[in-house]
């Protein structure tokens, strides 16, 4: 993959895992912009690299859709999976799946071990935005919210586009 669409995305996943861990939402203009960029590269790969990834990014949508009807994972979630699925080959979004598999493994980890200490010590009065996100964070963490899965996922996403083929 090409630097410029690498950085493009890259950009777009920390854009959705900021904005996931601040409001516990991610945009569809992000999902939509990583899908297009995804349908970009591909594209330039050939037509078999083009269908193979549509192909992929609809079976997993399906998966990801009955998870979602379950309640277990979150809208935005599943369309930023499937949307940077478009961007991937197929191993690369088998990839995708358990290194996000893996970094939700450890956020879920950092945040009980985040409960427990946070339950004894309060949180500083907050000053700036990212003060007010923080202590937003730290009573959801008191109060086991949800995760901020977009984390996760930009986690995998990174992984898989800086070290392609690597497992």
């Amino acid at each position: 993959m090409a630097l410029p669409f690498t950085l493009s995305l890259l950009t777009l996943l920390l854009a959705a895992a900021w904005r996931d861990l601040a409001t516990r939402t991610i945009p569809d203009s992000v999902s939509v912009l990583i899908a297009v960029t995804g349908l970009v590269v591909r594209a330039l790969e050939g037509p078999l690299a083009l269908v193979l990834s549509i192909g992929t990014a609809v079976l997993l949508l399906t998966i990801l859709l009955v998870i979602y009807a379950k309640d277990m994972i979150g809208g935005g979630d599943v369309k930023i999976l499937a949307a940077l699925a478009f961007a991937l080959s197929p191993l690369d979004t088998y990839r995708l799946v358990v290194a996000t598999a893996l970094a939700g493994g450890f956020l879920a980890i950092a945040y009980l071990l985040l409960g427990h200490q946070l339950r004894r010590t309060p949180g500083p009065a907050p000053k700036s935005s990212l003060g007010r996100v923080l202590a937003i964070e730290s009573w959801r963490v008191r109060h086991r919210g949800p995760l901020p899965y977009g984390l996760a996922i930009a986690a995998g996403g990174t992984f898989v586009l800086l070290f392609p083929g690597s497992f």
